[in-house]
This record gives C-alpha cells, structure tokens and sequence, in this order.
C-alpha cells in the first residue's frame, strides 16, 4: 500500500509545481498589463492637455487677429457670342 501513497505524492508536487508556474506567470502578465495602462493613461492625459492647450491658443490667436471683411463679389458679366 505505500506505493500508491508515494504515487499520489509524486502526482501532487507536478500539479503543484505547474500551479506555482502558472501563478507565476498570471501575476508576471497582470504586472505587465498594469504597466501598459499606467503609461496608457499617462499618454491620454499627456494628450488631453496637449489638446486643450492648442484650443486655448488658437482662441487667443483668433481673438488678437483683425478681423477681416469679405471682399465684395464681383458681378459676372456675361460675355456676347
């Protein structure tokens, strides 16, 4: 009867030794994936106020600029055959 004891121990440490590999690696991607959305959202962010700062310029730059009439249309004149 011990060699079905010593059987069902060697079978226990594999799938423990698979589950400890697999953990590992499940936390070495979630490690990887909380970095990519952390520069994710840092880019956004970097971007958004990019963004926001060009509108406030082009708002000031529109404000200070003359503003500029439209030239009258000229008439079109039809030309005699």
């Amino acid at each position: 009867m011990a060699e079905p004891d010593i059987a069902r121990r060697k079978t226990g440490t594999t799938f423990t030794a698979s589950e400890a590999r697999d953990a590992m690696v499940k936390k070495a991607l979630e490690a990887e994936r909380n970095a990519f959305e952390a520069k994710t959202a840092k880019l956004r962010a970097l971007r958004l106020a990019k963004e926001a700062a060009d509108a406030a310029q082009a708002i000031k730059l529109a404000a200070e600029a003359p503003a500029l009439k439209a030239a009258p249309k000229k008439k079109a004149t039809a030309k005699p055959r």
